[in-house]
């Protein structure tokens, strides 16, 4: 009896044995596949450091774009607004130098104010009339006036001739003039400006529409 016992024990263990071989060696190959998997997942390759913008750089974006536009319809309504303004007429580029050579208006600086006053009167008749009178003398301008067929110009001649006789009296003799006849060519020279004008645009206006 005990020895079948024992061959019976035996058996069982010998079975056992060869169950617990069997279970190990089912379970290897999934030892094995995570032991390999591991590696896999933990060896990687190495990255650089992510890019983070700076906090100011998109303000910084947004407010270039809103200077570009900006800048843009600028340029845009000077180019449009100097389309559209007309160029000044001759008489308001004259009456705005008179303004300007207004500060000239002192005893100190007559020769000064004679150049500037003569030269303005001058360019005026030449811009306006097509009378060349700049680069000659006084008493070729005023030769060359006597013939020029323009109405309002002859009757200005003799206003003209005192005006500018005075003015080289200061500019080339260096006679000094007071402030009452410098204030007195200044007022001389804006109503030749002014009245020659009128009696232009009265011409104008007064010849048949074609």
């Amino acid at each position: 009896m005990s020895g079948c016992r024992a061959g019976r024990a035996s058996q069982v263990c010998a079975a056992a044995a060869i169950g617990l071989i069997a279970a190990l060696s089912a379970a290897a190959p999934g030892r094995a596949a995570a032991a390999d998997a591991a590696p896999a997942q933990d060896i990687r390759d190495i990255r650089g450091p992510k890019g983070i913008l700076p906090a100011w750089l998109l303000p910084a974006l947004v407010a270039g774009g809103v200077l570009l536009v900006l800048g843009a319809y600028g340029a845009w309504r000077w180019h449009r607004r100097r389309r559209l303004t007309p160029p000044l007429q001759p008489f308001e580029i004259a009456l705005e130098r008179l303004e300007e050579i207004r500060r000239l208006l002192d005893p100190a600086s007559v020769r000064e104010f004679s150049v500037a006053i003569s030269g303005l009167v001058r360019q005026y008749i030449e811009d306006g009339f097509k009378v060349t009178a700049t680069h000659r003398t006084t008493e070729e301008f005023l030769h060359d006036l006597l013939e020029s067929r323009d109405a309002a110009l002859a009757a200005h001649r003799n206003l003209l001739s005192e005006f500018l006789q005075q003015c080289d009296m200061a500019k080339f003799a260096g006679v000094s003039l007071s402030r009452q006849i410098m204030e007195s060519l200044y007022q001389s020279a804006r109503r030749f400006v002014i009245e020659t004008h009128a009696a232009e645009e009265a011409a104008h206006d007064s010849l048949p529409a074609t």
